[in-house]
């Protein structure tokens, strides 16, 4: 059994979305980000950093871990799933895993907080977080011009992760127009039930990829807003 301490968030969606693809058994502990759940001693035990998602993996003596990335190849190694066994083509799954955690996950993420939370809207930053974010869809969009999937043949955990970030691109403000490898490769992952469950983890949000200018839009925003002025 394994908990998971997560909030409706794209890197929370990277463990939970992993831990349905892998019919692993789990409960849900969730950290309520906007009531500074995050801050409570007992959570900074587990992640000094103060960030969701965190799991305990109560077969392996109560075995925690924090980050996103760490979490999807750990629990890729204890199933045998999504990761394949070779160096190489585990190399090419990780590789395209730290490519969603070092360029669209802080890429997206600063296109959100300047695009829909600060309340200035200080557009040179604006365009280039949202700039770099295109030319991020662009690097996807051409490996995936002749690939079913991101790496080898097969999907796995690097999938999983850019997915996550990838749905929300309108939400950031990121066009995917012409990008039609980018596209077809999200209409596969997002038809899949798994998928569909793990981004309900622990509530079910408002879509975001259809969100703009209505009046949850702006809820959410100005929920979020409060977090990043903390």
């Amino acid at each position: 059994m394994i908990t998971l301490y997560t909030a409706p968030t794209p890197n929370g969606h990277k463990a939970s979305c992993t831990l349905e693809e892998m019919g692993l058994e789990y409960t849900v502990k969730v950290v309520n980000i906007l009531g500074g759940d995050q801050n409570d001693p007992d959570f900074r035990e587990l992640n000094p950093n103060g960030k969701i998602p965190v799991i305990i993996d109560h077969d392996n003596d109560d075995f925690s871990l924090m980050e996103s990335g760490a979490i999807m190849i750990y629990l890729a190694e204890k199933t045998g799933k999504f990761m394949p066994q070779d160096a190489k083509g585990r190399s090419n799954v990780i590789q395209w895993l730290m490519f969603q955690m070092a360029g669209v996950g802080p890429m997206m993420g600063q296109a959100n907080v300047f695009y829909r939370y600060f309340p200035e809207k200080i557009q040179p930053a604006i365009d280039r977080y949202q700039n770099e974010g295109r030319r991020i869809f662009e690097v996807l969009d051409k490996h995936l011009a002749d690939k079913e999937w991101l790496a080898n043949e097969e999907m796995s955990i690097a999938d999983i992760a850019n997915w996550c970030w990838v749905r929300t691109h309108r939400w950031s403000g990121i066009s995917i127009d012409g990008l039609d490898n980018l596209n077809r490769w999200m209409g596969q992952l997002a038809e899949r039930p798994a998928m569909q469950k793990g981004i309900e983890v622990p509530v079910k949000l408002p879509d975001l990829t259809k969100l703009d200018n209505s009046d949850a839009a702006d809820d959410f925003a100005k929920n979020a807003r409060n977090i990043v002025s903390k």
